[in-house]
């Protein structure tokens, strides 16, 4: 019998319910991590403003392009593609689902603390450097990182219908299915590590100016 390749837009259709939930659990992320600003002390507000201010000036720093360039796109990409790489561990096995909704919070809570603590520290020029510096790789990479979580759920929901309830269908097509989608994603993350590498210095060497004496 011949093999087919997975049908990519049928898998993604499948999964629409799965998307829908992991990211309403990634916006209670958002939230919740902006609200942990306020819990924040005195000291390490401060703290945290010392060292916003120290990368200020490190953008101003004389830098070696080519080299400055390669290895921070080599050390985002391994940033971000350890996400895709966690999330696809966890849902190759049904215990690891929980997991996956956990990693998903996580990941909101650390988005909502960020924006929330230069919105908070900052008024509107932290919401400038925000939507410079967070917002327009987050716009790819979120995504990125919901429809591989969904795409891990999905797997390890079938992975319990299947030795649980007897369900019938090919572990290993949906297996290829998860793996495509996995792949899809990975590509994702290496043109937001560009964006990272490339737009994102250049659109902050033009707000930091504006930040430095808030």
């Amino acid at each position: 019998m011949r093999w087919q390749p997975p049908n990519m837009k049928k898998y993604l259709q499948e999964s629409a319910s799965l998307y829908l939930f992991v990211s309403v659990l990634f916006l209670l992320g958002v939230v919740f991590g902006a609200m942990l600003v306020n819990a924040l002390s005195l000291e390490q507000q401060q703290d945290l403003s010392r060292a916003l201010g120290q990368f200020f000036q490190s953008l101003d720093r004389p830098e070696d392009p080519d080299a400055s360039r390669a290895a921070s796109f080599a050390g985002t990409f391994w940033s971000l593609l350890k996400w895709i790489i966690l999330i696809w561990a966890l849902g190759l096995s049904v215990i690891g689902l929980p997991f996956v909704l956990i990693v998903n919070f996580i990941k909101g809570v650390l988005i909502g603390f960020s924006v929330g603590y230069l919105v908070g520290q900052y008024s509107w020029k932290g919401l400038l450097f925000a939507l410079t510096a967070v917002v327009p790789q987050n716009l790819l990479a979120v995504p990125a990182l919901l429809v591989t979580s969904a795409a891990a759920i999905s797997f390890s929901l079938f992975l319990i219908r299947h030795h649980f309830f007897r369900h019938r269908g090919s572990v290993s097509r949906q297996f290829a299915g998860f793996n495509a989608v996995v792949i899809v994603m990975a590509v994702v993350m290496a043109a937001v590590s560009a964006m990272e590498t490339f737009v994102t210095p250049e659109l902050l060497r033009w707000v930091a100016p504006r930040l430095v004496g808030a």
